[in-house]
């Protein structure tokens, strides 16, 4: 079970208890970038570079980060207007649980959470209970309790 809103982390992009809003509204889950721009490598290969989140964020850590595996896709937001956004797969962890899911990367600056968790990294995995916020993170609280009294 999960809340309303997680503390979540992105193992592969360095990023430890970052806030994301559960939406069961929303299919495919969001992450925030900006400068985000397709580029070629010397040899040809076609890369996006961006920066995660942005400088106002507080965990932003001035790095440029490529990828070589991702796709441009429709995605309808929640406004229902359909935008073109790249889409990217990456590690993401809830309670001890670590999952391999798409993300699409959009700016999400004037929105309250920088990662929107969408019901297809949901789906199966997790039951939300809105009246209730941070259930991984207390969750996580407890099973460290737990081992030190062991």
């Amino acid at each position: 079970m999960i809340g309303r809103r997680e503390l979540v982390a992105f193992p592969e992009l360095d990023i430890v208890d970052i806030e994301a809003k559960i939406d069961t509204g929303a299919f495919t889950s969001a992450i925030h970038c900006s400068d985000i721009h397709e580029e070629a490598l010397p040899d040809g290969t076609r890369v996006i570079s961006l920066d995660l989140l942005d400088p106002s964020h507080p965990q932003y850590n001035h790095r440029k980060l490529t990828f070589s595996d991702f796709t441009f896709r429709d995605i309808r937001s929640s406004n229902g207007e359909v935008q073109q956004r790249y889409v990217i797969k990456t590690k993401i962890q809830l309670f001890d649980e670590v999952i391999e899911a798409e993300f699409s990367l959009s700016d999400r600056s004037d929105m309250k959470y920088p990662v929107l968790i969408g019901r297809s990294l949901l789906q199966g995995r997790f039951v939300v209970d809105v009246s209730r916020k941070n259930v991984a993170s207390k969750y996580k609280i407890k099973q460290k309790k737990k081992q030190n009294l062991l």
